[in-house]
């Protein structure tokens, strides 16, 4: 009998994804892919949310949905709540004020997390998939209150990666993204070379991460890493 997940990962509305984001979808350790999780993850279409609703324009009525969502999946044994966007920090705290599960909506959680275990001398690296995007109500919505130990790396002007931007009916070049991401966070170690972590806003960044853990010798948080800490938090993920 397949195992009822307690876990829900909210999706953005069928139908409405890029041709360059399904790309990066099928790529273990991307947020919405099934084979990233060694747990049951329930995964839910979210009837207008979108581009313009999750990232460019958050609306009250985009939370009204989502909390009525959220309170149906409570009525199916659901009893934790994540995103698939990283920007859906915009909504943290209206969800978990209003629904009966435990929500945890971006990465964006895990920097106050990095900023408490590198000290007062380091810095966090925020890699994110557009610094355009990124505003200070995420951080502030995501709890993070210390802004003099920040760094904000952002994906937006790398020449493949802004395809999701410049020329959204597009694909990628899988292998340029991998160098692209790379090389954001190589030059910004080079700029700051006091940056003791890194956390991926971008939920489609986490199938670089190891690549990066690898390469720099920093410990990286994503969304992955949340989900997992919350799976061994709610027993659905054992390690003995």
């Amino acid at each position: 009998m397949e195992k009822t997940a307690k876990i829900a990962l909210l999706r953005w509305e069928a139908g409405t994804m890029q041709p360059a984001l399904e790309q990066l979808e099928s790529l273990p350790g991307n947020s919405t892919n099934p084979a990233s999780y060694p747990y049951p993850i329930k995964f839910v279409h979210v009837k207008g949310a979108n581009f313009d609703t999750i990232e460019a324009n958050p609306t009250q009525e985009m939370e009204d949905e989502m909390i009525r969502v959220c309170k149906e999946l409570a009525e199916e044994g659901v009893t934790a709540i994540t995103t698939s966007c990283g920007f859906c920090a915009h909504y943290q705290p209206g969800l978990a004020d209003h629904v009966p599960q435990v929500v945890f909506t971006s990465a964006l959680l895990e920097v106050p997390f990095a900023q408490t275990i590198v000290g007062a001398n380091r810095k966090v690296a925020i890699v994110t998939a557009s610094s355009e995007l990124l505003k200070e109500e995420h951080l502030i919505r995501s709890g993070i209150t210390r802004r003099d130990n920040l760094v904000v790396l952002s994906m937006h002007d790398q020449k493949e990666w802004s395809t999701l931007y410049e020329h959204p009916e597009e694909t990628f070049d899988l292998e340029a993204v991998t160098d692209e991401v790379v090389g954001v966070v190589r030059k910004g170690l080079e700029e700051h070379p006091d940056i003791g972590a890194i956390v991926l806003e971008c939920t489609d960044l986490p199938p670089y991460s190891s690549r990066l853990r690898e390469e720099f010798g920093l410990p990286v948080f994503d969304v992955n890493t949340m989900i997992s800490h919350m799976a061994m938090a709610l027993n659905e993920h054992k390690l003995y």
